[in-house]
């Protein structure tokens, strides 16, 4: 969803209730949840169970902008950063299909589990394998005095 609203005005308290801003859930090494809207500096707060997700980030966010928008604050659009479906078409030979199915069956688990951890694992080693030859490449640059 794209936010559009034109520049010559300040958008209602109503429109800004309206805007679905991200936020993030982060587990709290102590107990509980930290609930963060990134794009509304200082809009947090904290819950013990993730049954209390929905309403508190609800709560929360409104609170947050009908407070800002009183006492007339900038109140900054939503920002959606790039969005990825998780779904991508692959075409591959039927061989390496079959290898696949197969082994996705002995190791009992569905082909898309299957090709999603092999995926995962080749792009760690990938990551490592970046990481050794940048780590190469600097003891080979003689430092400067």
């Amino acid at each position: 969803m794209v936010t559009t609203i034109a520049t010559d005005r300040r958008p209602s308290l109503e429109e800004y209730l309206k805007f679905e801003y991200p936020f993030n859930v982060i587990a709290d090494p102590e107990s509980g949840y930290v609930i963060e809207f990134p794009d509304l500096l200082g809009c947090l707060t904290q819950i013990d169970s993730l049954d209390e997700l929905q309403e508190m980030v609800n709560e929360v966010r409104e609170l947050w902008l009908e407070t800002a928008y009183e006492h007339g604050h900038d109140i900054p659009l939503p920002s959606y950063p790039e969005e990825f479906s998780g779904k991508f078409n692959l075409r591959l030979p039927k061989s390496l299909h079959r290898q696949l199915s197969e082994s996705a069956e002995r190791d009992g688990v569905s082909l898309n589990q299957y090709v999603v951890m092999l995926l995962a694992r080749g792009v760690e080693q990938s990551r490592a394998d970046h990481q050794t030859q940048s780590a190469r490449q600097r003891e080979r640059v003689p430092a400067t005095v």
